[in-house]
């Protein structure tokens, strides 16, 4: 039997009182179209809860072990999803431009990511930077690969009675040098080591929330290790009914050495096809110091032999 809700069932006593004491003040056509009315938005209602019902089953109920269904990030990604099953797989295609006041940057990213035992999540990813430099400006970084990324996730708590999920995670970046000082002997301008948990919670059957935490230490060949950044994000999404499609706002969040800066990126969600989806962030900084306007689309391949 499913938990009674105290506002829910409230908020419908109160509907189901207006509507007698309506009903018995009408005349008899105008209070049977009333009735119909009725009979047909709780019917609508109804529908709607079946289909999203149906949805978080064929999820979450599929052959092993417990699994909740998140709205996962679209810029900040997750290593596969929380929960993720042995033998799932994805494919991400990256593509977004930033404005950086004295140029644009262009990022670009290949990834493959993959569940080789329940609930343990590995990703590999190749991000590339490309510049365009804005007249008169002389300080643009060179077109570059930033690194060969490698990363896991282990979901290490889910809970289908809380509709909750938490994991912990590690992404290691190689970073590679820019291509005026690349030698092949030493390709390699250090590394970049990032822990990371998230926790994220369904409420309903629509709203998702998630937070992700880490921080990231950069270490320089002959330069010794950067000051650490502190990174936070946070995710509210509502997800469309029957659908795994959403809307919603993903706030990322960094400090480091005392600097705080925050982007704003509302975004959206759209499955093209069961096994093909497309995610589009806006980026709005809260401080224009560094970085104005910005847009990131990325495209989602699951393998059908691997869902």
């Amino acid at each position: 039997m499913p938990p009674v809700k105290p506002f829910a069932a409230i908020s419908r006593l109160l509907t189901v009182t207006a509507l007698a004491t309506l009903l018995a003040a009408l005349p008899g056509d105008a209070a049977a179209q009333v009735r119909d009315t009725t009979l047909v938005t709780d019917s609508l209602q109804q529908r709607r809860s079946e289909r999203d019902s149906s949805l978080i089953a064929r999820l979450e109920e599929a052959p092993g072990p417990a699994k909740v269904l998140h709205a996962e990030p679209l810029y900040i990604d997750l290593i596969r999803d929380l929960g993720a099953r042995k033998g799932e797989a994805e494919w991400n295609v990256g593509l977004g431009i930033t404005d950086r006041t004295t140029y644009d940057n262009i990022e670009a990213l290949v990834e493959y990511e993959w569940a080789p035992i329940d609930r343990l999540g590995l990703e590999i990813e190749l991000p590339v930077s490309l510049y365009s430099a804005f007249p008169g400006a002389t300080d643009v970084p060179e077109n570059r690969v930033e690194s060969l990324k490698l990363g896991l996730q282990r979901t290490v708590h889910v809970s289908i009675e809380h509709s909750t999920s938490f994991a912990l995670g590690y992404i290691h970046q190689f970073a590679l040098r820019s291509p005026s000082r690349l030698r092949l002997r030493d390709p390699l301008r250090g590394n970049v080591f990032n822990p990371f948990v998230v926790g994220a919670k369904r409420w309903g059957n629509n709203l998702h929330t998630l937070v992700y935490a880490g921080a990231q230490w950069e270490q320089v060949h002959g330069a010794g290790t950067a000051p650490a950044t502190i990174e936070w994000h946070s995710n509210v999404d509502y997800m469309i009914s029957g659908t795994r499609n959403f809307v919603g706002v993903e706030i990322n969040k960094y400090v480091q050495s005392g600097d705080f800066d925050m982007t704003v990126r509302p975004s959206m969600r759209l499955a093209i096809r069961d096994d093909l989806l497309m995610g589009i962030a806006v980026g709005l900084p809260v401080s224009r110091e560094r970085e104005r306007l910005g847009m990131f689309v990325r495209l989602i391949y699951e393998p059908r032999s691997h869902r």
